[in-house]
């Protein structure tokens, strides 16, 4: 190689260079350097510079590289080719223009097609464009039907959002076909490689899409236009015949590459029965039945397609030929007999290729018309399948009660794990009335468990619920009985097995009685000393036969055996007989058994009074006071008496029993004080009940309050405040401050009250007050402060909502929420009343039949409490009422409180 010489080396350097300056050096330059001055340029190579620089000013015009030159003929001829160019360019633009003007003036604007639809819009009515459908919905609704025919896609399964994976192809053609897959390897077959698998998935593919199709068009025919319909019917027809073609194809190259493969074969006749040719299709599976004989899918399939009768018969005698085990083939070939006798016919040639079917013996059995040729048959069935349990259930219910009990002992020894056999024992003997159904179940659990097929505990129940659905008490109750120990440990308790019971019968105590009554006889063998469980036995017989059957007497009598202390059980069953002599006799025993039992003595006073035996009962009274009775002996003695109309002894027995229990009983206090012949005594009376006792009970300051309140307001202000000193959060005491303070300023009542339900914020006398206080406009919103913070269980809260809505007249609101102040507390005699009181002011259809109803109601319930109830009930004029008179003065007392206006 030769090396390269610059070119500039050896020359001088340009007038003013600086070497390095490009690299950012600097220098500097003397005149020994640069020599003696250059001559200044000339004017006119100035001026020449000049003018060449203006040539390039202007590219557009015709000065340019060239116009210095000279201008000549092939240049002018040159530009006047240019101009004619320009020139036709021009006209043709403007022939352009001209078509789209003509064009644009002979088509109407939007505006004017629109204008004529614009003026019918005028005459639409408020319905027809209300029914314009939204965007936002059509969407919606093309969202919601997608989703729909995801979910119907039966690859899916429950899981619409599943991916789908492909499944090996074989696998997929034996789902679609309905048969199973055979795994074996034709002879005929030379080379596994000639099988195409991929036309194998393809086919697979195009049948279950052409299923889909047709499951699709099944369901979406509901909300569609006609011309849309048959535009979108076309357009699938067309895509379903290539579906079908290409299907066809590929199915016969399966058929071709798998001869012997029966599910290929019954997808291409299948897929000839949907495309509605029922004749290839039953061309296809007659050839299946020569190249697959033992394939019994093919032969049901070939059935199936063969119009029933004569044909399918041909085809069901060539199946059982070919396969003489296979039951499904005999029983399709007895289902296409015409007769029954030719079924009966074929089904005994089949038990005579496969005895052991238990299908077929069922088969033969139902087909025969006289119970003593199934007899025969079913004797014979046993014998030869001695496991089949309905078999032998089946033989006993045919025979007599002495041979059933025969085929029910073989039964047992030929299948002695199965708990229905023994059952179907009991049922025989309670049905016979012979024999004991308890021992029989006994022994079948001890058997069970010996052979480890002891059923669960709910199996077990559920037994016994069946039992007793089916009319055999006896068995239901054995059942329970024998499964006593199911379902429990060797170191669980008699408490925890008691519990248990008990749990299980409250939960059929609806569904089932029986099982219930026998789990409740087990739960009181287990805890005998368990008050609750006899009391729930108890119940549970109450609910189902009355109070007074001699079921519950029963129960009860049991009880008391096992626990005679028990005063509870004595007093329930005192009121379970028949009358006073009943009642009398159980607590004469009671009284032996619990000689110093107040509660005894009182339940008997209370007995003596109501059967008008009035010296029994004092007599009893007074032995209880010297034997040193309680309080409630004592105000017991005094309220007799006052019945009685000795007001003085009553007044005796008041003053002693308060003087020995001062600071125990305000009721003796309160009886006391209205005993008083005269106010001043009255008030003097409660005055040293709240020296005494300032603390005992609100009642008495209520007392004292009330009879002040009839003199001097202040002074029943003053006592209601030293009141809530000494009881300050009472929402009785403010209740009755509030009411107090509303008959003088009910401005200051509002004040009050707000100051009551930040002392009591949960009462919900309170609350229902501040709605009754509140103005008209306000009164909604107060009720809706009242549920929310005094609850919705609350009855005072309820019954004060039911108000409302009775004054605003809408009395099935009404009714509802006094429903929910009875169901809330059925003990509260007001909200009762109230809905008496509503009832009876109604003027509707019905109405005398809902006020008999709303009694029995009440007279069920027995109310005792309320802020109205108790006065009306303890009042001496309303001895001995009953609860239906009672509820009716108390709904015409409450005419006498706060309404809505």
């Amino acid at each position: 190689m030769y090396p390269v010489t610059k070119d500039f080396l050896g020359k001088p350097a340009p007038p003013g260079y600086v070497a390095g300056l490009g690299r950012g050096a600097t220098g500097f330059t003397t005149r020994s350097d640069i020599g003696p001055a250059r001559e200044s340029a000339s004017t006119t190579s100035t001026s020449k510079a000049e003018d060449q620089g203006e040539r390039f000013k202007d590219a557009e015009n015709e000065e340019g590289l060239f116009s210095g030159l000279p201008y000549g003929a092939d240049d002018e001829e040159a530009d006047q080719v240019w101009t004619q160019i320009d020139a036709k360019m021009a006209q043709r633009r403007n022939g352009k223009r001209k078509d789209e003007s003509m064009a644009k003036s002979d088509q109407p604007a939007i505006e004017e097609h629109l204008r004529g639809a614009k003026r019918q819009l005028q005459t639409l009515t408020a319905d027809e464009w209300a029914s314009i459908p939204d965007v936002a919905q059509l969407a919606e609704t093309a969202a919601r039907a997608k989703r729909r025919r995801i979910a119907a896609d039966p690859r899916r399964g429950n899981n619409p959002g599943e991916r789908m994976v492909q499944v090996p192809d074989s696998a997929m053609v034996g789902v679609l076909t309905g048969g199973g897959m055979d795994e074996s390897i034709s002879a005929s077959v030379d080379d596994g490689a000639a099988t195409d698998l991929r036309a194998l998935g393809q086919a697979r593919d195009a049948v279950l899409r052409m299923k889909l199709d047709e499951a699709g068009q099944a369901t979406s025919l509901k909300s569609t236009d006609a011309a849309g319909y048959l535009t979108s019917l076309s357009s699938e027809a067309a895509l379903g015949i290539g579906d079908l073609a290409r299907a066809r194809k590929l199915l016969k190259s399966v058929t071709l590459a798998s001869p012997t493969h029966a599910a290929g074969w019954i997808a291409a006749a299948r897929l000839e029965e949907a495309a509605k040719k029922p004749a290839q299709a039953r061309a296809i599976i007659d050839e299946a039945c020569e190249r697959c004989p033992r394939s019994e899918d093919v032969w049901l399939e070939a059935a199936r397609l063969h119009p029933k009768g004569a044909a399918a018969r041909s085809v069901l005698s060539r199946a059982v030929r070919a396969l003489p085990q296979a039951v499904r083939v005999w029983v399709a070939a007895a289902d296409a007999e015409t007769s029954d006798a030719g079924r009966r016919r074929v089904l005994r040639r089949a038990l005579e290729h496969v005895p052991g079917s238990v299908a077929l013996w069922k088969a033969a059995v139902g087909a025969e018309p006289d119970a003593a040729d199934a007899r025969v048959l079913l004797a014979h069935a046993v014998e030869t399948v001695p496991h089949s349990v309905d078999l032998w259930l089946a033989l006993a219910r045919l025979e007599p009660y002495a041979t059933a009990q025969r085929v029910l002992n073989r039964a047992r020894r030929a299948v002695p794990t199965s708990a229905d056999v023994w059952i179907a024992a009991a049922r025989l003997e309670e049905q016979c009335g012979s024999g004991d159904v308890a021992l029989i179940l006994r022994k079948a659990a001890a058997s069970l468990r010996a052979n480890g097929a002891e059923p669960t505990r709910d199996a077990w129940l559920a037994l016994a619920q069946q039992a007793a659905a089916d009319g055999l008490p006896a068995t239901c109750r054995a059942i329970v009985a024998a499964s006593s120990d199911a379902g429990f440990d060797a170191d669980d308790t008699a408490a925890d097995r008691a519990a248990a019971y008990a749990a299980e019968a409250a939960r059929l105590a609806v569904s089932c009685y029986e099982a219930a009554r026998a789990l409740y006889a087990l739960a009181a063998e287990a805890a005998p000393g368990s008050v609750d469980v006899w009391m729930q036995a108890a119940a549970l017989e109450r609910a189902a036969h009355g109070p007074s059957s001699a079921r519950v007497a029963e129960v009860l009598e049991r009880a008391v055996q096992r626990l005679p202390q028990a005063e509870a059980l004595w007093l329930q069953l005192a009121d379970a007989g028949p009358g006073a002599d009943w009642g009398r006799g159980v607590l004469e025993r009671a009284f032996a058994a619990n000689p110093q039992s107040e509660a005894i003595v009182l339940a008997a006073v209370a007995l003596e009074a109501g059967a008008g035996q009035s010296a029994r009962a004092v007599a009893l009274l007074e032995r209880a006071v010297q034997a040193g009775g309680s309080a409630r002996v004592w105000l017991k003695a005094a309220a007799l008496h006052r019945r009685l109309g000795n007001a003085g002894a009553a007044l005796d027995a008041a003053r002693s029993g308060r003087e020995k229990f001062p600071a125990s009983s305000h009721k003796l206090w309160l009886l006391e004080a209205q005993l008083q012949g005269d106010a001043a005594t009255a008030r003097q009376t409660l005055a040293q009940a709240l020296a005494a006792a300032p603390r005992l009970s609100p009642e008495l300051w209520l007392a004292a309050a009330a009879l002040d309140a009839r003199a001097s307001v202040p002074r029943a202000r003053a006592v209601l405040e030293r009141a809530r000193v000494h009881i300050p959060r009472s929402p009785a005491l403010w209740l009755a401050a509030v009411r107090l303070e509303a008959n003088e300023s009910v401005p200051a009542a509002r004040a009050l009250l707000a100051r009551a339900l930040q002392e009591c914020p949960r009462a919900g006398c309170l609350w229902a007050e501040s709605v009754l206080m509140a103005e008209r406009p306000q009164r909604k919103a107060a009720s809706v402060d009242a549920l929310k913070n005094a609850g919705a269980q609350d009855p005072l809260v309820c019954v004060v909502v039911a108000r409302l809505f009775a004054a605003e007249r809408r009395p099935d609101k009404a009714r509802a929420w006094f429903g929910r102040a009875t169901a809330a507390d059925p003990d509260c005699g007001d909200a009762w009343a109230w809905w008496l009181r509503f009832e009876s002011s109604l003027d509707e259809d019905g109405k005398k039949e809902r006020v008999e109803s709303l009694e029995a109601a009440c007279e069920k319930a027995s109310p005792r409490h309320g802020q109205v109830w108790p006065t009306v009930a303890k009042s001496p004029d309303n001895d001995g009422l009953s609860t239906t008179r009672i509820l009716h003065l108390v709904a015409e007392a409450l005419a006498q409180t706060r309404q809505f206006t």
